[in-house]
């Protein structure tokens, strides 16, 4: 994985800004982060009567410099800016999460951050959008989230992506001074032809626990844990929806955020982020959530698909 020096953190003028603001502060602080570009735009675009811009030739440039003022002013309040650090501000209008994907790709962006609205009005970044199609990792995070990664969730199915969600948590803990424990949680379920086997219920649970067991050491061999402490667990599926174990059991053990995968690992298939991604980013509103992506492996020649 690589080390997150360059962000793009997406405003939109409500108190979730400050959230935002206060998580893209942390994250430069254990990155030693360079740069950071806080993007913003008029949620429409910008329709001023022709005359109107006649006679006022300086309105929108004034709207643009008053808005870039107002964020310049609360990064002030709440960014612990860092000794060397560059801080840009871009204001646009149009296509929120276009611009958003041009900027991350011209400026080879290595996260997005984007707010999840929960009780505030607004529909927010279109996440799944901006999880298929960006270059790079998106961290998307819920209003009144407090910045933290003493304890990080991360649901693994002992895949490739999972090693990469595995390796992006190691790596965070691993700048954070290794205080944070990873638990790494496998969610597995009993297959409805179990009984033709001969063996009980509780008896076949046991016997897909165990070869989750193998699977996780199998698994956990090839990757280097830098000493971090990781805590493997194993869930048992009964509803067939492996998303709500996984919301259910970060909120049980309180962890400060969730980091999966995505299911694109080249230009051809980035854009399968993975069902398992598709419905966390869908599901849950409690915590940040990271899917991580190998940088620049975007959807390439499927972009037209998503115009459709």
């Amino acid at each position: 994985m690589y080390l997150i020096k360059k962000l793009i953190v997406c405003l939109d003028q409500t108190p979730l800004d400050q959230t935002l603001i206060e998580y893209a502060s942390f994250i430069a602080k254990v990155n030693q982060t360079k740069k950071n570009l806080l993007f913003e735009h008029y949620k429409k675009n910008l329709s001023i009567p022709k005359e109107v811009l006649e006679e006022f030739p300086n309105l929108i440039e004034n709207m643009i410099n008053e808005r870039k003022e107002a964020m310049e002013k609360l990064v002030n309040e709440h960014f612990r800016e860092l000794k060397g650090a560059t801080i840009s501000y871009v204001v646009k209008e149009g296509n929120l999460s276009k611009k958003i994907l041009k900027l991350a790709e011209e400026k080879s962006a290595d996260m997005i951050i984007i707010g999840r609205k929960v009780e505030l009005p607004g529909t927010g970044v279109a996440a799944q959008r901006l999880a298929r199609r960006a270059s790079c990792s998106l961290l998307i995070v819920p209003e009144g989230s407090k910045p933290g990664v003493s304890k990080l969730l991360v649901p693994s199915d002992f895949s490739d992506y999972s090693k990469d969600a595995l390796e992006e948590a190691i790596m965070i803990a691993s700048k954070y001074g290794g205080k944070t424990e990873i638990v790494c949680q496998n969610v597995f379920s009993v297959p409805s032809g179990y009984h033709f086997t001969g063996k009980s219920y509780e008896e076949f649970t046991e016997i897909m626990k165990m070869h989750a067991e193998i699977n996780y050491k199998k698994f956990i061999r090839k990757i280097d844990t830098k000493g971090i402490k990781i805590t493997p667990i194993y869930t048992k599926d009964d509803d067939d929806d492996p998303v709500k174990e996984i919301v259910s059991k970060a909120l049980e053990i309180k962890a400060d955020g969730i980091i999966i995968g995505a299911k694109g690992r080249t230009a051809a298939t980035a854009l399968f982020i993975g069902s398992m991604a598709e419905r966390l980013i869908q599901f849950n509103d409690s915590l940040p959530l990271l899917v991580t992506r190998p940088k620049g492996k975007n959807a390439g020649i499927l972009d037209y698909i998503l115009e459709i």
